[in-house]
């Protein structure tokens, strides 16, 4: 009897991030992807993870980490993971080249890595890999094909059939219908992002001729271009607009200059040192003879373009010689980031170019007509959808079915499912947590107790009261200290506070009248009179921080 495959789905099927999931054989495990999800309104969240707990319990028994392409979705979760386990990493050059620099930022040292070049053929533990060429919106993405003891399993990546690609690389079909047709594929894993959207993804290449027209009609502007620090074949399309506009580039961001530097070193992007310019020099050139290219299109607090919109950059001064272009769609969830971004810039008094306007972005991901090709190249005789919300998943999930595949055999998953796959097919056997771990900027973990706080003080404000009493004399040793903010107007504060302290002294005399000298039944007390005060009075429900003390 052959071996049975696990696999665990960590993340990403039900969201837009945190993409993560192990295959098992032979108790020896390979993580595929390892990635975070971006919080949305969530106040002291920097990240949000898969549970790694199920993985660090048996890290001992993890060959390696396969990730696919270098987008923060894929790779973000890495430091996190890392700090706690010692685990190998495999990916292409571009991709490991990011992973390193996030590495070296959190201080982590020592992590091996191991380069994946197209159709190479690796054995990872009980495990023989082949790796293929994938068109995605960053370079150098993989697809995977696991040819485990249950036969073939292939991961798509992300991907989408680009004829001509920026780079010359294409999703190759034709690699996946050679296997299909010599050994078959028992599971195919793909990714459903587009999977409701009718068509064909249009080509990246067709970026560059509407740049061109941007910067032809704006040529009396300086021109600002947002973009994925990630997307290198996008930047070299602006790279090659500017230079024909005769302009050179400005590269702005953290990230964007790292992502630059690495892809020029790496030969995946073709930009001389004359066609860079120090950002240091911004104010002494001619605008019209420049681009900035930077990070935040999607509206990221912290990102360049946000510090050019609330004219904090120390560079840069928004005016109305600027024509700022959004080069991306917003990702769903940040449309109202975004949407204030293009306010505060035009305010400033900026001209806004975006993909509503002009065909300014097209996406990495393959809609229904790539996804259908895809699904007919590798005849797989079961099918589960990742990558994606689940609308996407259920998409996709339905496409399967009208496109051939014997619905009994196509399976939808959310995260924390534990499938098997066996001669006698594919079931579901268990589930693991799926629980979306939060940290801040310092890794730690923020619990849902604290954010619910953090978000209450931020909706409600909060109301200290400070009481200090006798207990042997069962007295008040001094009048309530009583401090709010974010719960009523200034103006009205004064006459509030008077009120709770009111309430409050009321509540304490009656209870120590009664007897009690209890400090924490007090302090009940007082958070009960102050609520009460609040709730009648307003109908609002403030953090209430009580503290009784002795003098």
């Amino acid at each position: 009897m052959k071996s049975p495959v696990t696999l665990t789905f960590l993340g990403g099927l039900g969201q837009i991030g945190r993409n993560c999931a192990a295959l098992e054989t032979e108790n020896r495990i390979i993580l595929l992807d390892c990635g975070q999800m971006f919080p949305d309104n969530l106040p002291g969240v920097d990240a949000i993870l898969p549970d790694f707990s199920w993985v660090l319990e048996r890290s001992n028994q993890v060959e390696g980490c396969i990730i696919t392409h270098a987008h923060e979705d894929h790779i973000g979760g890495l430091p996190y993971l890392l700090k706690e386990a010692d685990i190998p990493i495999y990916g292409s050059r571009f991709t490991l080249g990011m992973i390193q620099s996030k590495l070296d930022y959190a201080g982590i040292r020592g992590v091996k890595t191991f380069e994946l070049n197209d159709y190479d053929q690796k054995t990872i533990g009980p495990f023989d890999c082949e790796f293929l060429p994938v068109t995605h919106s960053t370079p150098s993405g993989l697809m995977t094909i696991f040819n485990t003891p249950q036969g073939a399993i292939v991961h798509s990546s992300d991907f989408k059939l680009d004829p001509t690609p920026i780079d010359g690389r294409v999703t190759d079909l034709a690699r996946l219908k050679e296997i299909s047709q010599k050994s078959g594929i028992r599971l195919l894993l793909a990714d459903s992002t587009n999977a409701g959207s009718s068509g064909k993804t249009s080509s990246e290449s067709e970026i560059g001729p509407v740049l061109d027209k941007i910067f032809s009609d704006h040529e009396n502007q300086r021109i600002i271009v947002a973009a994925f620090s990630s997307h290198i074949h996008r930047i070299q399309q602006i790279a090659d607009t500017a230079k024909n506009a005769g302009r050179t580039l400005v590269i702005l961001g953290p990230s964007m200059q790292r992502n630059v530097t690495l892809a020029r070193e790496l030969g995946l992007l073709k930009i001389s040192d004359r066609m860079i310019s120090s950002p240091e020099d911004i104010e002494t050139l001619d605008h019209k003879k420049i681009c900035i290219v930077c990070t935040g299109s999607q509206g990221e607090q912290r990102a360049a373009l946000a510090q050019l919109a609330d004219n904090t950059h120390r560079q840069v001064t928004i005016g109305e010689d600027d024509t700022v272009v959004f080069s991306s769609h917003p990702i769903p969830g940040n449309e109202a980031a975004v949407s204030k971004l293009h306010n505060d810039l035009a305010l400033l008094g900026a001209q806004i170019v975006h993909s509503g306007q002009f065909e300014v972005h097209t996406s990495g991901h393959g809609k229904r007509e790539e996804l259908i090709e895809l699904h007919q190249s590798v005849g797989a005789e079961f099918f589960i959808p990742v990558h994606g919300e689940y609308t996407h998943l259920l998409d996709h999930h339905k496409l399967a079915i009208e496109n051939g595949t014997d619905e009994k055999n196509v399976m939808l998953c959310t995260d924390g499912d534990q499938v098997c796959l066996t001669e006698e097919g594919l079931e579901k056997i268990q589930r693991v947590s799926d629980r979306k771990v939060m940290v801040d900027h310092q890794g730690e973990c923020v619990s849902e107790e604290l954010l619910k706080e953090r978000v209450s003080l931020i909706g409600d404000g909060f109301v200290f009261v400070r009481v200090v009493i006798d207990r042997e004399s069962g007295t008040l040793f001094q009048d309530p200290v009583v401090e709010s903010r974010g719960w009523v107007e200034p103006e009205d504060r004064e006459t509030w506070t008077k009120e709770v302290s009111k309430a409050v002294v009321s509540a304490v005399q009656t209870s120590l009248a009664g007897g009690e000298r209890d400090l924490s039944q007090i302090s009940r007390q007082v958070r009960r009179a102050t609520g009460q005060l609040v709730s009648e009075r307003t109908g609002r429900r403030p953090v209430l921080i009580p503290v009784v003390e002795e003098p």
